[in-house]
């Protein structure tokens, strides 16, 4: 087995999420062992440009342009920590695999606008800084065979989670959330994935308008909430929740825009209005999920939205008859699965193997994905 560090920074805009692992192996032979793990939050002022570089209003090309440059030399510093908390040399480690940060994703083309992707976040500066190989800029070579870029992470939850007696639905939620299907006994060409619609994104952004707090810790402003279900049903009504998968979405659809013309539309108090959200996120999970419940099932919640324990406890009055689990309850890490999923992809990408899921993204073939810079 050899070191290497997986690094992923996601739409809740939490941190960095950097995973130090032992991996041997590929395909199906890959074998992972989780060493250490950090998230490394943003400071206010680099959150602030992230957020001004995602919007559509205060965007422009400087601003990401510099951007990049500025999160190369967060990705690399999260590596030189995450490597010094568990006192593993950066001479010892063999690779890294950087996701960066999507600034904007456009899953289907549209009037002159070309199907793409955007994820920043220098991997030259993180090579240098760490003097170590990296793999960076997944989504995009599965966009270059026909597919959507996402969902990006089933291949690495297929070697890792695939149970014979047993249908899992591995349900991320992050800013968005995304499911993974593994029928009992099934292969990795049965598997689907798509993003089921909203993780934490509109809860986010609705603490950070009413209390100025990043999220809803352990989902409290949400059980101290109603929610409201002439509010609930208008936002079941969002076509994406009835769109046939593969299908992808991100803060284009629901994020800061999403939310301010929510604000404008309905009145009511702030806690019932975060009760709604999070019940909205719950149900589209639900909703989405519900056609692959066949026998025994389990649904595990990976992600932020894992330590939402109102999110959860809707989730499961939503699916009675499903088991439904926490990553810590198989014994994984629901903050590290999606960085862990990025050493992954680098490993399939080193080893010339495929990492993506045609199945899940829409693809025409399977490819390997993502770009080296060679140390």
């Amino acid at each position: 087995m050899v070191y290497a560090v997986g690094l992923m920074s996601g739409t809740s805009l939490d941190g960095i999420d950097a995973a130090l692992v032992e991996i041997s192996g590929k395909n199906e032979t890959t074998a992972v062992k989780l060493v250490q793990f950090l998230t490394i939050p943003f400071n206010e002022a680099t959150l602030q440009r992230i957020r001004d570089a995602l919007s559509l209003e205060k965007s422009d090309v400087e601003k990401i342009c510099s951007l990049n440059i500025e999160l190369g030399e967060k990705f690399a510093q999260a590596v030189l920590e995450v490597c010094n908390k568990a006192e593993v040399s950066l001479d010892d480690l063999a690779f890294i695999g950087s996701h960066g940060q999507t600034v904007f994703h456009i899953p289907y083309a549209r009037d002159h606008v070309y199907a793409s992707t955007l994820q920043i976040g220098a991997p030259a500066v993180i090579c240098e800084r760490t003097k170590t190989t990296v793999v960076s800029n997944f989504r995009e070579r599965d966009m270059a065979v026909g597919g959507q870029g996402a969902p990006i992470v089933p291949y690495s939850e297929y070697v890792l989670y695939q149970k014979p007696e047993t249908t899992r639905l591995l349900q991320n939620i992050g800013g968005i959330g995304n499911v993974t299907v593994i029928p009992k006994s099934g292969t990795l060409t049965d598997m689907i994935a798509f993003d089921t619609g909203p993780g934490n994104v509109i809860i986010n952004e609705l603490c950070l308008h009413f209390f100025d707090q990043e999220y809803d810790k352990d989902g409290m402003y949400a059980s101290q909430g109603n929610v409201d279900q002439l509010l609930l049903e208008e936002l079941m009504a969002h076509p994406y929740i009835k769109k046939a998968y593969p299908k992808t979405t991100g803060r284009e659809d629901f994020g800061k825009q999403f939310t301010a013309t929510l604000l404008e539309k309905w009145s009511g108090s702030p806690k019932d209005l975060i009760a709604t959200a999070t019940m909205f996120t719950a149900k589209s999970i639900a909703e989405a999920v519900k056609p692959f419940v066949h026998g025994e099932t389990e649904l595990i919640i990976g992600g932020g939205g894992s330590y939402n324990k109102t999110l959860v406890s809707m989730i499961k009055s939503e699916l009675a008859g499903v088991n439904v689990l926490i990553q810590e309850d198989i014994g994984f890490s629901s903050d590290a699965k999606e960085a862990i999923a990025m050493a992954v992809l680098a490993n399939q990408t080193l080893e010339n193997c495929p990492g993506n899921v045609p199945s899940a993204t829409g693809a025409k073939r399977s490819v390997p994905l993502g770009s080296v810079t060679y140390y």
